[in-house]
Protein backbone atom coordinates (compact mmCIF):
# COMPACT_ATOMS: atom_id res chain seq x y z
CA UNK A 1 0.00 0.00 0.00
CA UNK A 2 1.10 3.07 -1.17
CA UNK A 3 1.05 5.17 2.35
CA UNK A 4 1.61 8.41 0.89
CA UNK A 5 -2.14 8.25 -1.09
CA UNK A 6 -3.72 5.99 1.79
CA UNK A 7 -7.50 6.83 2.41
CA UNK A 8 -9.66 5.85 5.00
CA UNK A 9 -13.55 6.94 5.43
CA UNK A 10 -15.82 5.49 8.00
CA UNK A 11 -19.54 6.62 8.41
CA UNK A 12 -21.96 5.75 11.30
CA UNK A 13 -25.80 6.61 10.85
CA UNK A 14 -28.03 8.73 13.45
CA UNK A 15 -30.86 7.00 15.59
CA UNK A 16 -34.37 7.46 16.91
CA UNK A 17 -35.61 5.97 19.88
CA UNK A 18 -39.06 4.06 19.41
CA UNK A 19 -39.90 2.90 23.05
CA UNK A 20 -38.18 1.89 26.25
CA UNK A 21 -36.36 5.09 26.14
CA UNK A 22 -34.76 6.28 28.66
CA UNK A 23 -33.98 3.07 30.15
CA UNK A 24 -31.31 2.31 28.61
CA UNK A 25 -29.18 4.79 31.52
CA UNK A 26 -30.85 2.23 33.64
CA UNK A 27 -31.12 -1.50 33.22
CA UNK A 28 -33.64 -1.28 30.71
CA UNK A 29 -34.66 -2.00 27.19
CA UNK A 30 -35.29 0.25 23.96
CA UNK A 31 -36.34 -0.34 20.73
CA UNK A 32 -34.27 1.67 18.07
CA UNK A 33 -34.20 2.92 14.67
CA UNK A 34 -31.36 4.11 12.14
CA UNK A 35 -32.03 7.38 10.32
CA UNK A 36 -30.32 7.80 6.79
CA UNK A 37 -28.49 10.59 7.74
CA UNK A 38 -24.89 10.21 9.11
CA UNK A 39 -21.50 11.11 10.03
CA UNK A 40 -18.79 10.89 7.79
CA UNK A 41 -14.89 10.65 8.51
CA UNK A 42 -11.78 10.98 5.92
CA UNK A 43 -8.43 10.04 7.19
CA UNK A 44 -5.40 11.11 4.56
CA UNK A 45 -2.00 11.70 5.12
CA UNK A 46 -0.14 14.80 5.99
CA UNK A 47 2.57 16.50 7.83
CA UNK A 48 1.49 17.39 10.65
CA UNK A 49 -2.32 16.49 12.59
CA UNK A 50 -4.87 18.30 11.50
CA UNK A 51 -8.44 18.28 12.13
CA UNK A 52 -10.83 19.71 9.44
CA UNK A 53 -14.60 20.30 9.63
CA UNK A 54 -16.89 23.03 8.17
CA UNK A 55 -14.31 24.59 6.22
CA UNK A 56 -12.25 24.97 9.60
CA UNK A 57 -8.65 23.73 10.74
CA UNK A 58 -6.95 22.71 13.71
CA UNK A 59 -3.79 21.45 14.04
CA UNK A 60 -2.80 19.23 17.22
CA UNK A 61 0.62 19.48 18.23
CA UNK A 62 0.83 17.84 21.05
CA UNK A 63 -1.65 16.37 24.36
CA UNK A 64 -2.09 20.04 25.91
CA UNK A 65 -3.81 21.01 22.04
CA UNK A 66 -6.12 18.06 23.60
CA UNK A 67 -7.74 20.31 26.04
CA UNK A 68 -11.22 21.07 25.25
CA UNK A 69 -12.04 24.70 24.26
CA UNK A 70 -15.77 24.27 23.61
CA UNK A 71 -15.73 24.62 19.85
CA UNK A 72 -16.17 22.51 17.17
CA UNK A 73 -12.68 20.22 17.61
CA UNK A 74 -14.31 19.15 20.94
CA UNK A 75 -15.85 15.81 20.11
CA UNK A 76 -12.72 14.72 17.94
CA UNK A 77 -10.07 15.84 20.39
CA UNK A 78 -12.02 13.82 23.28
CA UNK A 79 -11.18 10.78 20.75
CA UNK A 80 -7.66 11.40 20.21
CA UNK A 81 -7.19 12.02 24.26
CA UNK A 82 -8.62 8.73 24.42
CA UNK A 83 -6.98 6.95 22.26
CA UNK A 84 -3.44 7.75 23.21
CA UNK A 85 -2.14 7.04 20.19
CA UNK A 86 1.49 7.88 19.05
CA UNK A 87 2.19 11.62 16.78
CA UNK A 88 -0.29 10.99 13.78
CA UNK A 89 1.04 12.33 10.46
CA UNK A 90 -2.66 12.87 8.72
CA UNK A 91 -5.26 14.89 7.96
CA UNK A 92 -8.96 14.07 10.04
CA UNK A 93 -11.58 15.83 8.01
CA UNK A 94 -14.78 15.04 9.47
CA UNK A 95 -18.59 16.76 8.53
CA UNK A 96 -22.51 15.07 9.61
CA UNK A 97 -25.56 15.35 7.94
CA UNK A 98 -27.51 14.77 11.19
CA UNK A 99 -28.51 18.35 12.52
CA UNK A 100 -26.60 19.86 15.68
CA UNK A 101 -28.69 18.28 18.84
CA UNK A 102 -31.32 17.63 17.28
CA UNK A 103 -32.35 14.51 19.38
CA UNK A 104 -30.83 11.67 16.06
CA UNK A 105 -27.91 10.99 17.96
CA UNK A 106 -25.51 12.82 15.80
CA UNK A 107 -22.46 14.02 18.67
CA UNK A 108 -22.75 9.78 19.29
CA UNK A 109 -22.61 9.21 15.41
CA UNK A 110 -19.35 11.69 15.12
CA UNK A 111 -17.31 9.99 17.77
CA UNK A 112 -18.22 6.32 16.68
CA UNK A 113 -17.18 7.27 13.06
CA UNK A 114 -13.89 8.98 14.19
CA UNK A 115 -12.95 5.99 16.46
CA UNK A 116 -13.53 3.65 14.09
CA UNK A 117 -11.78 5.81 11.01
CA UNK A 118 -8.74 6.43 13.55
CA UNK A 119 -8.43 2.97 14.78
CA UNK A 120 -8.57 1.74 11.10
CA UNK A 121 -5.82 4.33 10.08
CA UNK A 122 -3.80 2.64 12.82
CA UNK A 123 -4.91 -1.29 11.73
CA UNK A 124 -7.26 -1.91 14.19
CA UNK A 125 -10.57 -3.12 13.04
CA UNK A 126 -12.85 -3.84 16.65
CA UNK A 127 -15.71 -5.16 16.83
CA UNK A 128 -19.07 -3.90 16.84
CA UNK A 129 -19.65 -4.73 20.42
CA UNK A 130 -16.31 -3.17 21.33
CA UNK A 131 -16.92 -0.17 19.14
CA UNK A 132 -19.96 0.73 20.76
CA UNK A 133 -18.80 0.78 24.37
CA UNK A 134 -15.82 2.37 23.79
CA UNK A 135 -17.92 5.55 22.33
CA UNK A 136 -20.02 5.54 24.99
CA UNK A 137 -17.13 5.81 27.27
CA UNK A 138 -15.47 8.86 25.61
CA UNK A 139 -18.89 10.48 25.63
CA UNK A 140 -19.28 9.63 29.18
CA UNK A 141 -15.57 10.12 30.60
CA UNK A 142 -14.08 12.52 27.89
CA UNK A 143 -17.00 14.87 26.53
CA UNK A 144 -18.66 14.54 30.07
CA UNK A 145 -22.21 13.93 28.90
CA UNK A 146 -24.48 11.76 31.14
CA UNK A 147 -25.94 9.33 28.84
CA UNK A 148 -27.12 5.80 28.51
CA UNK A 149 -26.10 3.37 26.10
CA UNK A 150 -28.91 3.34 23.59
CA UNK A 151 -26.91 5.68 20.97
CA UNK A 152 -23.53 4.09 21.46
CA UNK A 153 -24.90 0.95 20.38
CA UNK A 154 -27.58 1.98 17.45
CA UNK A 155 -24.96 4.16 15.75
CA UNK A 156 -22.07 1.16 15.70
CA UNK A 157 -25.26 -1.52 15.06
CA UNK A 158 -27.62 0.63 12.85
CA UNK A 159 -30.95 -0.92 11.57
CA UNK A 160 -33.97 -1.75 13.71
CA UNK A 161 -32.91 -3.57 16.98
CA UNK A 162 -34.30 -4.56 20.20
CA UNK A 163 -31.52 -3.80 23.19
CA UNK A 164 -31.57 -5.02 26.38
CA UNK A 165 -29.50 -3.12 29.50
CA UNK A 166 -29.84 -5.46 32.22
CA UNK A 167 -27.17 -5.10 34.42
CA UNK A 168 -25.75 -1.31 32.95
CA UNK A 169 -27.74 0.73 35.57
CA UNK A 170 -24.38 1.53 37.04
CA UNK A 171 -21.64 3.25 35.47
CA UNK A 172 -18.44 0.56 36.07
CA UNK A 173 -14.91 0.66 34.52
CA UNK A 174 -14.46 -0.45 30.68
CA UNK A 175 -12.87 -4.13 31.32
CA UNK A 176 -15.95 -4.34 33.83
CA UNK A 177 -18.82 -3.54 31.70
CA UNK A 178 -21.09 -5.97 30.15
CA UNK A 179 -22.26 -6.20 26.81
CA UNK A 180 -25.81 -5.11 25.83
CA UNK A 181 -28.03 -7.82 24.26
CA UNK A 182 -28.58 -6.53 20.87
CA UNK A 183 -31.75 -8.28 18.58
CA UNK A 184 -32.08 -6.68 15.00
CA UNK A 185 -35.61 -6.56 14.01
CA UNK A 186 -35.59 -5.62 10.72
CA UNK A 187 -36.42 -9.00 8.87
CA UNK A 188 -39.86 -8.51 10.75
CA UNK A 189 -41.21 -4.94 9.62
CA UNK A 190 -40.37 -4.55 5.99
CA UNK A 191 -40.95 -0.63 5.95
CA UNK A 192 -40.54 1.38 9.36
CA UNK A 193 -44.40 3.14 10.26
CA UNK A 194 -42.89 6.17 11.53
CA UNK A 195 -42.37 9.89 10.95
CA UNK A 196 -39.92 11.91 13.06
CA UNK A 197 -40.32 16.52 13.10
CA UNK A 198 -37.18 18.38 14.22
CA UNK A 199 -38.71 20.93 16.61
CA UNK A 200 -35.94 23.21 15.44
CA UNK A 201 -34.77 23.57 19.23
CA UNK A 202 -31.43 22.22 19.72
CA UNK A 203 -30.59 20.69 23.12
CA UNK A 204 -27.84 19.26 25.07
CA UNK A 205 -29.06 15.61 25.86
CA UNK A 206 -26.55 15.46 29.10
CA UNK A 207 -28.21 18.33 30.61
CA UNK A 208 -31.94 16.55 30.67
CA UNK A 209 -30.91 13.47 31.46
CA UNK A 210 -28.62 14.54 34.33
CA UNK A 211 -30.84 16.08 36.81
CA UNK A 212 -33.46 12.73 36.49
CA UNK A 213 -30.60 10.24 36.80
CA UNK A 214 -29.76 11.89 40.06
CA UNK A 215 -33.19 11.71 41.53
CA UNK A 216 -32.56 7.52 40.32
CA UNK A 217 -29.98 7.54 42.23
CA UNK A 218 -31.38 8.90 44.87
CA UNK A 219 -34.29 6.30 44.89
CA UNK A 220 -36.81 8.51 44.38
CA UNK A 221 -39.83 5.95 43.87
CA UNK A 222 -41.61 7.79 41.13
CA UNK A 223 -38.57 7.89 38.93
CA UNK A 224 -37.67 4.34 39.74
CA UNK A 225 -41.26 2.74 39.34
CA UNK A 226 -41.54 4.60 36.20
CA UNK A 227 -38.23 3.47 34.77
CA UNK A 228 -39.28 -0.24 35.73
CA UNK A 229 -42.43 0.21 33.84
CA UNK A 230 -41.24 2.03 30.87
CA UNK A 231 -38.80 -1.40 30.73
CA UNK A 232 -42.04 -3.68 30.52
CA UNK A 233 -43.47 -1.64 27.88
CA UNK A 234 -40.49 -1.78 25.48
CA UNK A 235 -40.90 -5.66 26.53
CA UNK A 236 -44.54 -5.20 25.53
CA UNK A 237 -43.70 -2.95 22.71
CA UNK A 238 -41.44 -5.70 20.77
CA UNK A 239 -44.32 -7.95 20.45
CA UNK A 240 -46.33 -6.09 18.93
CA UNK A 241 -44.40 -4.36 16.57
CA UNK A 242 -43.07 -7.86 15.05
CA UNK A 243 -46.96 -8.85 15.05
CA UNK A 244 -47.73 -4.96 13.51
CA UNK A 245 -50.34 -4.76 16.23
CA UNK A 246 -49.59 -0.95 15.35
CA UNK A 247 -52.91 0.05 18.06
CA UNK A 248 -50.88 -1.81 20.79
CA UNK A 249 -47.59 -0.30 19.85
CA UNK A 250 -49.03 3.86 19.66
CA UNK A 251 -50.65 3.24 23.32
CA UNK A 252 -47.46 2.06 24.56
CA UNK A 253 -45.95 4.53 23.51
CA UNK A 254 -48.00 6.85 24.80
CA UNK A 255 -47.47 5.39 28.00
CA UNK A 256 -43.59 6.00 27.60
CA UNK A 257 -43.83 9.16 27.13
CA UNK A 258 -46.59 10.15 29.43
CA UNK A 259 -44.18 8.52 32.21
CA UNK A 260 -41.14 10.66 31.02
CA UNK A 261 -43.47 14.06 30.91
CA UNK A 262 -44.30 13.76 34.04
CA UNK A 263 -40.98 13.35 35.22
CA UNK A 264 -39.80 16.51 33.75
CA UNK A 265 -38.17 14.86 30.72
CA UNK A 266 -40.43 16.82 28.06
CA UNK A 267 -40.69 20.29 26.94
CA UNK A 268 -43.15 22.49 25.19
CA UNK A 269 -41.71 22.30 21.83
CA UNK A 270 -41.75 18.40 22.13
CA UNK A 271 -45.19 18.97 23.74
CA UNK A 272 -46.88 20.90 20.42
CA UNK A 273 -45.59 18.13 18.04
CA UNK A 274 -46.79 15.33 20.31
CA UNK A 275 -50.41 16.77 20.13
CA UNK A 276 -50.27 18.08 16.95
CA UNK A 277 -49.25 14.40 15.68
CA UNK A 278 -51.64 12.79 17.59
CA UNK A 279 -54.51 15.22 16.43
CA UNK A 280 -53.78 14.04 12.86
CA UNK A 281 -54.40 10.80 13.55
CA UNK A 282 -51.09 9.28 14.54
CA UNK A 283 -51.61 5.99 16.77
CA UNK A 284 -48.90 7.19 19.05
CA UNK A 285 -46.20 10.18 19.39
CA UNK A 286 -43.08 10.42 21.79
CA UNK A 287 -39.52 11.87 22.54
CA UNK A 288 -37.12 10.04 19.64
CA UNK A 289 -34.20 11.52 22.36
CA UNK A 290 -34.08 13.53 25.54
CA UNK A 291 -36.54 15.66 25.17
CA UNK A 292 -36.55 19.80 25.83
CA UNK A 293 -35.89 20.40 22.54
CA UNK A 294 -35.05 17.91 19.71
CA UNK A 295 -36.95 15.58 17.90
CA UNK A 296 -40.53 13.92 18.15
CA UNK A 297 -41.29 10.24 16.47
CA UNK A 298 -44.71 9.76 15.69
CA UNK A 299 -46.35 5.99 14.67
CA UNK A 300 -48.33 6.24 11.28
CA UNK A 301 -48.55 3.01 9.66
CA UNK A 302 -49.78 4.56 5.98
CA UNK A 303 -48.81 5.12 3.44
CA UNK A 304 -49.92 8.48 3.03
CA UNK A 305 -48.12 10.60 5.74
CA UNK A 306 -49.34 14.24 3.76
CA UNK A 307 -51.56 14.79 6.36
CA UNK A 308 -49.36 14.41 9.03
CA UNK A 309 -46.57 16.21 8.12
CA UNK A 310 -48.94 18.68 7.42
CA UNK A 311 -49.97 19.20 11.02
CA UNK A 312 -46.23 18.88 11.89
CA UNK A 313 -45.58 21.62 9.82
CA UNK A 314 -48.28 23.91 11.51
CA UNK A 315 -47.06 22.96 14.70
CA UNK A 316 -43.49 24.42 14.19
CA UNK A 317 -41.90 21.60 13.19
CA UNK A 318 -38.89 22.73 10.98
CA UNK A 319 -37.70 19.54 9.68
CA UNK A 320 -39.79 16.33 9.26
CA UNK A 321 -37.77 13.05 8.26
CA UNK A 322 -38.75 9.42 7.73
CA UNK A 323 -36.73 6.54 9.59
CA UNK A 324 -34.80 4.22 7.20
CA UNK A 325 -33.66 0.86 7.96
CA UNK A 326 -29.57 1.62 7.44
CA UNK A 327 -26.18 -0.34 8.05
CA UNK A 328 -24.29 0.78 11.08
CA UNK A 329 -20.59 2.07 11.79
CA UNK A 330 -19.01 1.09 8.41
CA UNK A 331 -15.81 1.71 6.84
CA UNK A 332 -16.47 2.74 3.63
CA UNK A 333 -12.79 3.19 1.89
CA UNK A 334 -9.33 1.98 3.56
CA UNK A 335 -6.53 1.35 0.93
CA UNK A 336 -4.51 3.77 -1.56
Amino acid sequence: MNCSKRKVICSAPGRAGIIGNPTDMYGGAVISCSVRMRARVTVTPSAHLVLETSGEECQIAGRDDLRPQRDRFDVARAVLDYLRLPPLACRVRYESEIPLRSGLSGSTALVVALLQALLAWQGEYPGHYQLAERARYIELNYLKVVCGYQDAYMCTFGGLNYMDFRGKQFYREAEAELFATIEPLAAYVPELPFVLGFTGVQHASGAVHKPIRERWLEGEAAVVEGYRRITEIARMGKKAFIVEDWPLLGRLMNENHAIQRDLGGSGESNERLIGAALEAGALGAKLAGAGHGGTIIALWPWEDSARLEQALGEAGASAIYRPQVTPGATVEEDGD
